[in-house]
């Protein structure tokens, strides 16, 4: 939206500087009015060189997020795995012996 924005005011101060420019064979431009435009013109560079650095920094953002995201489920899955495990291996009372342990050692190898 801000681009959409920043392209319809860039054109409308194109428009006015090519119809002062038309004008100014037949009139004489003011100066302060000429150096306004000018000014104008470099707020507008200026501001169009903001945007493209501030969708770079968007674009990389998102991209950390992305990556983020998928390093975020990796995890969970793996903790997820790793609580199942911990919960698998918990002796029952009955089970507190070695040859038990061995036994379920064996059935989850």
């Amino acid at each position: 939206e801000l681009e959409n924005q920043l392209t319809a005011k860039s054109k409308t101060l194109d428009e006015l500087q090519q119809s002062l420019a038309s004008n100014g064979s037949a009139e004489q431009i003011p100066e302060a009015q000429s150096l306004r435009i000018a000014e104008l013109c470099e707020m507008k560079d200026s501001i169009v060189n903001q945007v493209a650095q501030l969708k770079a920094s968007m674009e990389s953002i998102l991209e950390q997020w992305r990556a983020y995201d998928e390093i975020y489920a990796e995890v969970s899955l793996m903790t997820a795995r790793y609580l199942y495990c911990i919960d698998q291996c918990k002796p029952s009372e009955e089970e507190a012996s070695l040859e038990a342990l061995k036994k379920q050692v064996k059935t989850l190898q």
